[in-house]
């Protein structure tokens, strides 16, 4: 076995969890986490992983954390013997990067609460199985735990991934804290459990196009300059706010009440100015406003003091002098609703309130049309291959929009301008990855347009096309992305099962559905896929197949 080391002190670490074992369910937590080792060595690890269960309210197995460094590897280098396999390695490995992911020792890629895995040995089990893995093989993944490889057809999808599927009448916050502990069941937000992370630059151009579309809904206007937007977070998925308000060029200001992801963000070039003195805040937010300057400024504090009631009063207050305020994605409405504030709408439905989730008043008719945030990474590690599928998609799109409707043409626009731009903005961290917001149309000829370059070996290795789950139709959540959906089925989940479902036997190279995401656990069911482009004409085909399902399966549901 490798030494203990204990946890490294140079890294930020997750909250201590409290899942309030009885006795008897602490003794189960430590027997499901020594059936992964052998009888000889229980001794030395039941002694350990108790304490670790005690102290953290989790056995995460800190001995077995590897002592490499994590990052995703050019695919070349994986041990493997198919491609498919090595592809995957290479996407767990960048969600665990320590400059990506949040709280890389206890295996959280983002959210807080995003895991990869539930402890080290099954991070260690999975990449060996991948490493075994043949094209007629496929590993299935409960929650973390890896079931094995089973035979399956070529065609089939070489992962088959599921994120606590739990009865859903079990499905409360407090059992799931029971049940993370025990080991049997895991929180993987979105992109974190399904290895398709790319990290804050996966959420930003999202963050751009809702600041624009709010910029011409309620201002009238596309230009933001001098225009300010005040905002909270930059964490793994909110730490794109940043980016994302210098984009769209106007003056960003985001509170952040933990030091290291401000300082992370801002070392890392995504956040350009640091204060904790709020009068120095308020004066620079004047100097740009008042020179029209793009400015993204990290305030270090709370944004407001005491609980939900008190931000709820306040932003009541700035609403009726004219500031326009949105619910983006965490859910904070129905929060704060639970927590009594007046947040309730008169006449209003199950999913409406007095203000409005983004969905809903911006991005609902963006995913409507069709666009969401589609992905790729070069597995090669070259940032030449980045720059060559920068050029690829925007060459596509630009032939795209000179025939499609004016609706349509202001969100080509929107995401040409976002790719011929994007490398200049060094969003980069992590893998070689890049996030494009685009219809179903423009996601099956950039893909298959990346497959030719592969083929003629402009591209110099495969490339993984993916999606967030928050598109068109990976997520049923009726306080996010289905919020905009009025008759009734708002609290319904076939389409993202469906759309799991159809993924993996229309070409997926593998396929996760979630419980959680987002907006929380109980709260959502969410999927999503990876697809390796190999250059092969079999590649072309599951990529048309797959991405045109991908797509439609939510425009249908958005009818």
């Amino acid at each position: 076995m490798p030494s203990n080391r204990g946890r490294d002190p140079s890294v930020p670490h997750a909250p201590v969890r409290t899942p309030n074992l009885t006795p008897e369910e602490e003794r189960l937590a430590l027997r499901n986490a020594l059936r992964y080792f052998p009888p000889s060595h229980h001794n030395i690890l039941a002694a350990e992983f108790a304490q670790e269960l005690r102290q953290y309210g989790h056995i995460y197995m800190y001995r077995f954390c590897p002592r490499i460094h994590m990052r995703a590897y050019p695919i070349d280098q994986y041990p493997c013997r198919t491609r498919q396999a090595a592809s995957i390695m290479l996407m767990i490995m960048n969600n665990l990067d320590h400059a990506v992911a949040q709280f890389p020792q206890e295996l959280v890629t983002y959210g807080g609460n995003g895991q990869v895995f539930s402890n080290w040995a099954q991070f260690r089990l999975v990449m060996y199985y991948l490493s075994e893995m043949t094209e007629e093989q496929t590993l299935v993944m409960y929650s973390g735990h890896p079931a094995g490889l089973f035979p399956s057809l070529p065609s089939s999808p070489r992962a088959i991934i599921t994120n606590g599927m739990v009865i859903p009448n079990y499905s409360s916050r407090e059992q799931y804290e029971k049940m993370f502990a025990l080991g049997v069941s895991m929180y993987g937000q979105m992109t974190a459990g399904s290895y398709c992370y790319i990290g804050p630059q996966g959420i930003v151009h999202g963050t751009m196009l809702t600041v624009l579309n709010a910029g011409r809904r309620y201002l009238g206007s596309d230009d933001l300059r001098g225009r300010v937007l005040v905002t909270s977070g930059l964490g793994g998925m909110s730490g794109a706010q940043a980016k994302a308000a210098v984009i769209a060029g106007c003056v960003g200001v985001i509170a952040e009440v933990d030091e290291v992801p401000l300082r992370k963000r801002h070392e890392q070039g995504w956040l350009m100015e640091v204060t904790s003195d709020i009068e120095h805040c308020i004066q620079r937010i004047r100097e740009a406003k008042r020179s029209k300057t793009p400015l993204s400024l990290g305030y270090h504090g709370n944004v407001v003091d005491l609980c939900l009631c008190r931000q709820v009063a306040a932003i009541n207050k700035l609403s009726e002098a004219g500031m326009f305020f949105w619910d983006y994605g965490n859910a904070f409405l129905l929060e704060a609703q639970r927590a009594g504030a007046e947040v309730e709408k008169e006449g209003g439905g199950a999913t409406e309130f007095r203000y409005p989730s983004y969905v809903q008043d911006i991005m609902g008719d963006i995913f409507s049309l069709g666009f969401g945030p589609f992905r790729w990474v070069c597995t090669s590690g070259d940032p030449h291959d980045l720059t060559l599928t920068d050029d690829i998609a925007a060459t596509v799109l630009e032939e795209i929009s000179a025939n499609v409707t004016e609706r349509v043409r202001q969100q080509y626009n929107d995401n040409i301008r976002w790719i011929r731009e994007a490398g200049k903005h060094r969003m980069v961290v992590g893998s070689q990855a890049r996030i494009l917001y685009s219809d179903q149309k423009g996601r099956v000829c950039i893909a298959l347009a990346i497959n030719q370059a592969i083929a003629d070996r402009r591209v110099s290795a495969p490339v993984v096309i993916s999606r967030d789950h928050h598109d068109v139709s990976g997520t049923d959540s009726p306080f996010r992305e289905t919020s905009n959906v009025y008759d009734g089925s708002a609290f319904c989940a076939d389409m993202a099962v469906q759309n799991f479902v159809g993924d993996a036997f229309r070409g997926a190279t593998w396929v996760s559905l979630h419980n959680g995401g987002g907006v929380g656990w109980g709260e959502v069911m969410n999927g999503g896929f990876g697809l390796l482009l190999d250059g092969t004409e079999e590649a072309a085909k599951r990529a048309s197949l797959m991405l045109n399902w991908d797509v439609s399966n939510g425009v249908r549901e958005g009818l």
